[in-house]
């Protein structure tokens, strides 16, 4: 099954984006060739600029609270898993605490490291981090893939509380939808949301399909159009009926 998701809003959408950084960046870090640390490194200034926004902290602090206040609502629920509850709850406040706890603007010491700033500003200019353009950069990638990783791992760990939290609200607002097996007739699938507010879909649908799913939504309505690539990659409209599983999730 492939999973497809889709953003409801700016808010979401800039989550999801910062998690696929994310998640990236763990990857290429985790390897041990130069190029790969260098991938790694320039996902960290993509970072910065996703991440830019002065809010985005105390939202996530804001959202982590609000989700507390409602979970601890469950306590006396004799329904509820009281284990599973308190580990919840412990993992929110551990988080909340770790991201109230780091001070300053999200990345500032990589801004205030005139050594990265100038890397960053070489690695917009196409083949602009080159040997030449960059001397000690090009010495820094010849040290030990251990010492490429201690340094990008120290770079980074201001940053990872913030990681932390929007991997924890991600987390809660995709457990929050059910899941609802759809038909998409004829390749097309309608549904009125009638002004019910939600912050991200789910869209499951077995690979085999060849099925890409094309989707637009607000408040009001969402639209599924489902589409097949032919051998240029240009998606072609699917006329046969196409099952998949459909999850809208809200807080």
């Amino acid at each position: 099954m492939i999973v497809y998701e889709y953003p409801f809003n700016e808010r979401i959408r800039t989550l999801l984006r910062l998690e696929d950084l994310y998640q990236k960046f763990k990857f290429f870090l985790f390897q041990e060739h130069p190029f790969q640390h260098h991938v790694a490194l320039a996902t960290i200034f993509e970072m910065l600029e996703v991440a830019g926004r002065a809010d985005l902290k105390s939202d996530l602090a804001q959202e982590l609270e609000r989700q507390r206040q409602s979970l601890l609502a469950y306590k006396t629920n004799p329904n509820v898993q009281a284990d599973a509850l308190d580990a919840v709850l412990n993992e929110l406040e551990t988080v909340t605490a770790a991201l109230v706890g780091a001070q300053g603007k999200t990345g500032q010491n990589i801004r205030d490291n005139e050594w990265l700033m100038s890397i960053r500003g070489r690695t917009i200019i196409p083949g602009g981090a080159c040997e030449f353009d960059l001397p000690s950069y090009y010495a820094w990638q010849k040290r030990s893939a251990e010492q490429r990783f201690n340094d990008i791992q120290q770079w980074f760990a201001p940053m990872e509380p913030l990681f932390e939290a929007i991997a924890l609200v991600l987390r809660l607002l995709r457990d929050s939808g059910s899941p609802v097996k759809m038909i998409a007739n004829a390749g097309s699938y309608q549904q009125m949301l009638q002004g019910k507010i939600f912050q991200m879909l789910k869209l499951q649908l077995d690979s085999s399909l060849g099925a890409i799913p094309e989707i637009s939504a607000n408040k009001y309505m969402l639209w599924v159009r489902f589409t097949s690539q032919c051998g240029d990659m240009k998606p072609k409209p699917l006329e046969t009926d196409i099952p998949f599983v459909l999850t809208l999730c809200n807080f």
